[in-house]
């Protein structure tokens, strides 16, 4: 835990003894920590150097903790302005950044990023940068990176980032698919679903985007776009594809019972995926419903709106608002 102020974990141990006793001297700390008196001592002097503990004056090879209320205190507050000064430097190279590429060379504006841990860490880096919005194409055959994971989204949500995501039908088949897209929709993320998409792309806050650049032979690589014109052309193949795709709506808290004369949160779920184009056995299994279950369901919902056929349910769904393509 005191890692964040520069202590590593024989010296954080060593601190935390000697606060315990108040005062201890060298091999009985070392027997305490069960470490050689060496090691224990190297740890001891590195504490002294941070002003944590003192050899005791009025007994040699004694020491003695330093109070941690005042101690730590005084390192947590260096700690603050260390960080402080460092937002700052950021805030300038930031500035001076800006300047240096208001009119950036050609080079510039696509990095290429290789093998699969950069791809990695460059794809959640991008996510975690955003401020206002994130836009996806995700495929169900990741590279180097799985389209779903969710750590930077979630951390990104928190920070008030929205999401809009559009989703392969093959991700639905996935065995995490639907939990993981329950998942973002509960962080009141907004997905779609398609047939295919063209290709795997992240956007972030309209001026960053990311590509893959990978056969299947080679190794993982990427291309991060920078503002310019093919960036505004990736941006405009996601809304192409965002306006065509099919919305999801899937509960949070998994099957609900029917309720009521209209259609319940499970009638929902089924709809949605029997809109996107799962099968009725594939939407059961998703649901972790029987099959018979989903076709009653939907013959229910064909009786509640008075029609003979699947097409036409879907025509008095988007027409009774149980679903929705509202244009963005």
């Amino acid at each position: 835990m005191l890692a964040a102020i520069g202590l590593d974990e024989r010296q954080e141990a060593a601190y935390r003894a000697l606060v315990a006793v108040g005062a201890a001297e060298l091999p009985d700390l070392a027997r305490r920590l069960a470490l050689p008196e060496g090691e224990t001592e190297r740890a001891l002097r590195g504490l002294e150097q941070q002003g944590l503990v003192a050899q005791s004056s009025a007994r040699a090879g004694r020491w003695v903790a330093a109070p941690p209320g005042v101690a730590l205190g005084a390192l947590l507050t260096q700690q603050r302005h260390e960080l402080e000064q460092a937002e700052l430097a950021s805030a300038l190279l930031a500035e001076e950044y800006r300047a240096e590429s208001a009119e950036p060379a050609v080079h510039d504006l696509v990095e290429v990023v290789t093998g699969a841990s950069a791809v990695s860490h460059r794809f959640h880096q991008l996510q975690l940068g955003a401020t206002t919005e994130v836009c996806a194409l995700v495929t169900g055959k990741p590279i180097a990176v799985s389209g779903m994971e969710n750590e930077s989204e979630e951390r990104a949500a928190m920070r008030g980032v929205s999401y809009r995501v559009v989703v392969e039908r093959d991700v639905l088949a996935l065995p995490s698919g639907i939990i993981e897209l329950s998942a973002a929709l509960g962080r009141h993320e907004q997905c779609r679903v398609v047939d295919r998409v063209p290709t795997k792309l992240v956007v972030a806050d309209g001026t960053l985007a990311m590509v893959p650049l990978t056969s299947r032979a080679a190794e993982p690589a990427a291309l991060v776009v920078h503002a310019s014109g093919l960036l505004e052309s990736l941006t405009g193949l996601f809304e192409a594809v965002w306006r065509e795709a099919m919305p999801l709506r899937l509960g949070a808290g998994g099957v609900q019972e029917e309720s009521g004369p209209g259609p319940d949160a499970t009638d929902l779920e089924i709809l949605s995926l029997l809109l996107a184009g799962l099968t009725d056995a594939s939407a059961a299994k998703q649901l972790d419903l029987g099959l018979r279950t989903v076709q009653r369901r939907v013959k229910g919902l064909m009786e509640l709106t008075g029609v003979s056929t699947r097409l036409q349910l879907g025509w008095h769904a988007y027409e009774r608002g149980w679903v929705a393509r509202a244009p963005r």
